[in-house]
């Protein structure tokens, strides 16, 4: 592992949207090196070239060379090839969500890892945003009873290669099943298309063995973006919002005050507790941790089997919708 004073020489392959952020920060974090980026595209190669002070590689092998880690963000069907080539180059390596296109692909990126002895890290970068982070304190001392994700979106021009289960239900798939913290014993799904290509817009409910239920929407024919996950206990209601990293507990207080003569003047029903959060960017709480990972300070807070945990779910609930069901049981929880 690298000695914890020397920066980790790290490198970008794909540098659309996302990778452009994921460059971006590296540029800025002072435990990092950001030697070169990868991308097909010369235009946007030079321009990230400029920007960031690194160098420019069509060619991601040749960018291997120079690294001991890499951040992949090239399309989801591309995960697997790319993923397996740097680990068998002895690359740590952050793959962004979904880890892959398959869960045969998924189990053979974690073979490679361990095959390599080298890290594999998923994006799932919603475990650090800041408001998650304090919803998982807050239910630390709740009995959760339903948990009901929103991820809403414009349809975007990126990430029409998958359905919106993969691009965007797959984010609140890893957090409830981190809430839950229990196997998934039955799910039901609905949902379609608006327009040709794949799915876009689908309700699921999962089911827990602890009794836990999970109603999770996502959708791509929305005019704004919603990014919320409340966790309905038996004593309160704590509703987070990502977007704006804020997060709110409703609890009940059923008081009264009355006067002398027992003449009632006011009830108070419940009061809302805001908690604060920090202001942190979430990328870049995830690219600090992935660098700690590397150095063999910390774990990945998602890994490989994590992951693909999510990604069996994904897949089950785009079945449910291309066949619709009232209920299916799992005969072996997830």
């Amino acid at each position: 592992m690298t000695p914890a004073m020397i920066p980790v020489k790290v490198g970008v392959i794909g540098i659309g949207n996302m990778g452009w952020h994921h460059a971006r920060v590296l540029s800025l974090l002072k435990d990092a090196e950001l030697i070169g980026v990868a991308d097909l595209d010369s235009k946007r190669g030079q321009l990230a070239k400029e920007q960031f002070n690194c160098s420019w590689f069509a060619n991601y092998q040749d960018l291997l060379e120079e690294v001991e880690a890499v951040c992949i963000a090239v399309p989801t069907l591309f995960h697997h090839e790319v993923g397996i080539n740097c680990l068998k180059a002895g690359k740590h390596v952050l793959i962004e969500k979904p880890i892959a296109a398959s869960q045969q692909e998924a189990s053979e990126l974690i073979e490679a890892s361990n095959a390599a002895k080298r890290l594999l890290q998923v994006g799932h970068i919603e475990r650090f945003n800041p408001a998650f982070k304090e919803l998982t304190k807050v239910v630390t001392d709740e009995e959760v009873v339903v948990l009901e994700a929103r991820r809403h979106s414009p349809h975007p021009d990126r990430a029409n290669d998958v359905s919106v289960v993969l691009d965007l239900m797959i984010h609140d798939l890893d957090l409830v099943l981190e809430l839950a913290n229990a196997p998934v014993t039955r799910l039901a799904a609905v949902g379609g298309c608006s327009f040709n290509g794949p799915i876009d817009y689908v309700n699921a409910t999962l089911g827990f063995s602890n009794g836990v239920i999970a109603s999770l929407t996502a959708s791509k024919m929305s005019h704004r973006k919603i990014r919320t996950l409340s966790a309905h206990c038996k004593k309160s209601l704590v509703e987070t919002d990502f977007l704006n990293h804020t997060l709110h507990i409703h609890r009940r207080a059923h008081e009264w005050y009355s006067a002398d003569h027992g003449e009632l003047l006011y009830r108070t029903d419940g009061f809302v507790e805001e908690v604060s959060t920090t202001s942190i960017e979430p990328l870049y709480a995830e690219l600090e941790h992935f660098l700690q990972c590397v150095r063999g300070l910390e774990t990945p807070a998602v890994d490989g089997l994590q992951a693909s945990r999510a990604l069996v779910l994904a897949d089950l609930i785009e079945k449910a919708v291309e066949k619709p069901a009232k209920e299916i049981s799992l005969e072996k929880p997830i």
